[in-house]
């Protein structure tokens, strides 16, 4: 049965409460907003990647394997360790799936080579207290793998409906890279982080404050001639005369960066949770994603919480929206839902909940079903953000779609 959203944690907002914003606020105010995105050669991204190729052979072996796996990168070497239930002929061909992963990233360096790594593997079977509590009597009665707070946001600064620095800052370093991939900037390295700084009046971004963009190359490569390499790239990701000012246009700042990836910074599992979400435009509940099989709700509630805001955003129904999500370990109902539309909603918050709950079944199996996430389509999620990319044929990135619309509306 679906929960009031009473029950839930949807408030009712009386004629009052509304009345004290004022009318134009939400069209009249100036601010900027900044956010970052690494590429997929960050260490911390190649610790992501790696997580989640291992949990997509798991899912390609047993749709309902259970996985939570960590992984650890530094010079030369890679530490994986967590626990699984599922194939044990995965589990012995983890070092190959390292190194398949890491060479497909681009490192052949002295410091990081796919080919020269040194891996230990500490991944073991799954706590059975952990598993009785998730596995109830399956279907609706599944308990959601962990307690915790999930959140999902949406909103109009784009087509994908992502906030915009956030989203031109993953197009700059994927544009980057699939340039370094057909050959045509050869000398870049897989190692990359991105920044931009929007102008915003009202809801909308009006253009951009400034970009910095670091990025590994070559010794013999100046700080100028990487800046000329790179502004192109830059300028065709942004907007149409959306690109800053010369001056505020920061390439490798401290004047260079030869040594990059895991050999220059230790890189760990779930530390870009930021980055992976909606860039600190909108709230996160603290759990990381990678490596986490989609009994974990850290992971599927968060990918349901994006589904619904996002649908409510493409039912025109707000301008923005933010979804928030609560379960606790072993329980399959939500313990609540809170939906907050930032002064834009056209229809009031309590209703948006109402119909979101009769919307979609909100149980950890629900969610499961209802996005069909029990595929192996992690990996790719790894870098340039789980949430504004274009679903897949394979069914990846099922929770970008807005087939709620109808139902909204």
């Amino acid at each position: 049965m679906p929960i009031s959203p009473v029950a839930s944690g949807a408030v009712k907002m009386k004629e009052s409460d509304e009345s004290k914003i004022p009318q134009n606020f939400y069209e009249t105010r100036e601010f900027m907003f900044t956010s970052e995105s690494v590429s997929e050669g960050h260490p911390d991204k190649v610790s992501d990647q790696i997580s989640d190729a291992i949990l997509d052979a798991y899912l390609k072996e047993d749709p309902y394997a259970r996985v939570a796996v960590e992984t650890l990168v530094t010079t030369n070497r890679v530490v994986v360790a967590g626990e699984v239930r599922g194939s044990d002929q995965v589990t012995k061909s983890i070092p190959d799936i390292i190194r398949a992963t890491v060479k497909k990233i681009g490192y052949e360096q002295d410091g990081f080579h796919w080919n020269n790594l040194e891996i230990e593997n500490y991944v073991h079977g799954q706590s059975v207290d952990i598993a009785q509590g998730v596995d109830g009597q399956g279907g609706q009665s599944e308990g959601a793998g962990d307690q915790g707070i999930m959140f999902g946001y949406a909103c109009t600064e784009t087509d994908v409906l992502m906030p915009a620095s956030i989203h031109y800052s993953h197009r700059i370093l994927k544009n980057i890279a699939d340039a370094v991939r057909a050959g045509d900037l050869p000398k870049i390295g897989p190692d990359s982080k991105s920044q931009i700084t929007m102008n915003y009046k009202g809801v909308n971004p009006i253009n951009t404050k400034s970009v910095v963009v670091s990025i590994q190359h070559p010794e013999e490569m100046t700080q100028k001639e990487v800046r000329d390499l790179i502004r192109p790239y830059v300028e065709k990701t942004l907007p149409e005369g959306w690109m800053c000012e010369d001056a505020e246009f920061y390439v490798n700042p401290t004047g260079k960066f030869v040594i990059g990836g895991p050999d220059g910074d230790t890189g760990l599992t779930g530390r870009k949770i930021i980055v992976d979400t909606y860039g600190g435009a909108a709230p996160h509940g603290g759990g990381a994603f990678s490596g986490k099989d989609p009994t974990k709700v850290d992971r599927s509630a968060a990918y349901a919480a994006r589904y619904l805001a996002k649908n409510v955003v493409a039912a025109e129904l707000a301008a923005a929206c933010t979804v928030q999500l609560a379960y606790a370990i072993g329980v399959a109902k939500p313990l609540s839902l809170y939906v907050n539309t930032h002064g834009t909603g056209k229809v009031n918050e309590y209703e948006i909940a109402d119909r979101l709950f009769a919307a979609m079944d909100l149980s950890p199996w629900g969610i499961r079903e209802h996005l069909k996430l029990h595929k192996p389509i992690y990996e790719r999620t790894a870098a340039y953000g789980h949430f504004g990319r274009q679903p897949t044929e394979d069914g990846g990135f099922s929770w970008e779609k807005t087939d709620l619309v109808d139902k909204l509306k």
